[in-house]
């Protein structure tokens, strides 16, 4: 490695909390002693917290499945004998993806950013004629760069969050026929460090006021947070858990449409500062599968233990979770069952 590139790479590694967006004097997270507390760490493995399950007759599905978390959460599962539905933004690379792990995988196609493709994904996957055990929402973007509208939307808002919403609604009939079923949604902490001060500023959805990219990740991260919250209120009786997790900074792709001081940096350094996908894969698998979970709904979860957030922040904040799932609804019009 030369010079330059030494200087790129610790330049990125400098900037990395833009990635996960940490803080050293930034809120304290700690245990929630209020539910189970599993022996499992920031360093276990998705395989490790899997060890002895037999998924055996269980139908999961995971979104953005053909590489890093999502390729990891579907490998595993599969391995552990679950019948793994895998989406990706095309057939092609959701094929390839299926293709390439061990188990039984159906491959299906959802680009979160067009509703109209999640309806045509959830008809598929209805016609299939299974219930759905497991649900990980995992696929996500961050654009790292100037506003984009996704038919009116801001896109990342509108992938992160706005798609998934439109996609658990309609497969809620699926997940409901299972005997006991589980919504996983993969946020970030980047909801309680990065997001607008406000929380979900909702008179700038549509890119009307300034454009922050990195606030407008957290936001999305911060909505997934809140749409599981108040979906886990709305299911508070049924069969179905909803739950959110941060996994880490991950050594994934996400960095791929970052500035190149931020890229190519983390491809060079990122190893030494993040998870691999096989640890951040953990704690997404660990809540969708751990037994001792079950009936856990409405919590946070970091490094496989749900815990609580200390500091000024709103991914509890059930007053803004409504007021997202009626945005949702209204954004959504025509799109939901």
């Amino acid at each position: 490695m030369n010079r330059r590139q030494f200087l790129y790479g610790a330049t990125a590694v400098a900037t990395m909390p833009i990635l996960v967006g940490c803080s050293e004097n930034g809120p304290i997270v700690t245990i929630d002693n209020s539910y189970p507390v599993g022996r499992y760490s920031a360093a276990s493995t998705a395989e490790e917290v899997t060890l002895g399950l037999d998924l055996t007759g269980k139908t999961a599905m995971v979104t953005g499945c053909n590489s890093g978390l999502g390729l990891e959460t579907m490998r595993v599962l599969a391995l552990r004998g679950a019948h793994v539905i895998g989406t990706g933004r095309t057939l092609e690379k959701a094929t390839k993806a299926c293709s390439g792990v061990t188990g039984i995988t159906t491959p299906v196609v959802l680009e979160l950013s067009s509703l109209q493709s999640v309806v045509e994904c959830a008809d598929t996957v209805a016609a299939l004629g299974l219930p759905i055990d497991i649900l990980v929402c995992n696929a996500g973007v961050n654009t790292f760069g100037k506003l984009e509208l996704v038919n009116g939307v801001e896109k990342i808002f509108a992938v992160n969050y706005l798609g998934h919403f439109v996609l658990v609604n309609r497969l809620m009939p699926l997940l409901k026929k299972a005997q006991a079923s589980r919504i996983v949604n993969v946020g970030s902490k980047s909801a309680y460090v990065q997001a607008p001060a406000v929380g979900i500023d909702f008179d700038n959805l549509r890119g009307e006021g300034l454009f922050d990219s990195q606030e407008a990740y957290g936001r999305s991260k911060l909505a997934n947070a809140l749409f599981s919250l108040e979906l886990a209120t709305r299911l508070r009786g049924s069969s179905v858990t909803s739950n959110v997790i941060h996994p880490g900074l991950v050594k994934t792709k996400i960095a791929r449409t970052a500035p190149a001081v931020i890229s190519k940096g983390f491809d060079w350094f990122g190893g030494l500062i993040a998870k691999t996908p096989q640890e951040g894969a953990a704690t997404q698998v660990y809540v969708a599968t751990n037994p001792a979970l079950e009936g856990v709904s409405g919590a946070y979860f970091e490094d496989c233990n749900a815990v609580m957030v200390s500091g000024e922040h709103h991914i509890f904040d059930k007053p803004m979770a409504e007021r997202l799932w009626a945005t949702g609804e209204e954004m959504a019009e025509g799109y939901l069952i």
